[in-house]
C-alpha cells in the first residue's frame, strides 16, 4: 500500500510493476493528484480522477445530477458574502450551506433565519479561499433518517438507514445504522446516479420525500465500516473483486 502522506512521486520516472491504483485516500485533493500521475503513466485508477472530480465537488456533482435528470435538492451558487446572503433570501428558510468541498457531515449548516445566514457567511468569509464559494442546498424535510446506499459497477449491493434525532445523520457523527432492503426504486435510482459520475465503487446518500426518492450526495471513496454487519454484505471483498476484474479486462 501507499500511504499519501509519507511518499512522493517524480512525474516523469514512474514504476512500471503496478498494476491498478485503489484509490483510498480519505484526503480528497491528496486522492485526487495521486490518480492523475498514476493514469498520467497508463495505470488504472479506481476510481478514475474523473469520476472523483465529479463525486468531490458537491457543484459538480449537482449539476450532473440535474443535467441528468435526476432527482437532487435545489442548489443555488454565489461568490461574495452579499450574493450569498440574498441567494440564501431566495431559496428560503431552513436551507443548508455546505463546503463544496468536504465529508463527514462537517462545516454543514442549517440557516433557520436572516441572523443566522448572516453569522455564518461572516464566520465563512474569515476561514479563506475556500470558503469564499457558496454552495446554498435546498433543506429537505425528512424522516429522522436517509439512506447510503453501495453501488459496484452496475450493481447496487446493499444500503443502510442511518438514523439521528439530529438533522445531520452521518454515522461519523453518531448516526445509527440499521439495515435498508434494496427496492427497485433504490437499486434503479442509484445506478442511473453512478452511470451519470462515470461509475465504479461509489456510496450513494438518499433522502426520502414524499415526492419520492432524491440523491444528496455521492461518495467516491465510501466507508464501510457500520455496514458489513448491518447489510451482512462483505463490501470490501466485492470491491476488491471489482478492482481485479478491472485490471483483468484492462491487461
Amino acid at each position: 500500500g501507499i500511504n499519501d502522506g509519507d511518499t512522493f512521486f517524480d512525474i516523469n520516472q514512474f514504476p512500471q510493476e503496478i498494476d491498478v491504483l485503489f484509490e483510498r485516500s480519505i484526503s480528497y485533493s491528496r486522492g485526487l493528484y495521486i490518480s492523475r500521475i498514476f493514469e498520467a503513466h497508463g495505470i488504472p485508477v479506481v476510481n478514475s480522477s474523473l469520476v472523483a472530480e465529479r463525486c468531490g465537488d458537491k457543484y459538480v456533482t449537482s449539476q450532473i445530477l440535474s443535467k441528468s435528470g435526476i432527482p437532487t435538492p435545489r442548489v443555488i451558487m454565489a461568490f461574495d458574502a452579499e450574493s450569498a446572503l440574498q441567494a440564501i433570501e431566495a431559496m428560503g428558510y431552513p436551507c443548508v450551506l455546505k463546503p463544496v468541498v468536504g465529508s463527514w457531515g462537517r462545516l454543514l449548516a442549517k440557516v433557520e433565519n436572516r441572523s443566522m445566514a448572516e453569522s455564518l457567511i461572516e464566520h465563512k468569509a474569515t476561514l479563506g479561499v475556500n470558503h469564499q464559494v457558496f454552495y446554498i442546498q435546498e433543506y429537505i424535510n425528512k424522516p429522522d433518517r436517509d439512506i447510503r446506499a453501495f453501488v459496484i459497477g452496475d450493481e447496487c449491493i446493499c444500503a443502510i438507514y442511518r438514523s439521528s434525532e439530529n438533522w445531520i445523520t452521518n454515522t461519523a457523527r453518531g448516526g445509527i445504522a440499521t439495515n435498508c432492503p434494496v427496492t427497485d426504486e433504490i437499486a434503479e435510482l442509484c445506478k442511473r446516479a453512478a452511470g451519470a459520475v462515470g461509475g465504479g465503487l461509489l456510496a450513494l446518500d438518499l433522502f426520502e420525500t414524499e415526492n419520492g426518492l432524491t440523491i444528496n450526495e455521492i461518495n467516491h471513496t465510501m466507508e464501510f465500516r457500520n455496514s458489513i454487519t448491518t447489510t451482512g454484505v462483505n463490501i470490501p471483498q466485492k470491491m476488491i473483486e471489482y478492482v481485479l476484474q478491472n485490471v483483468r479486462q484492462k491487461a
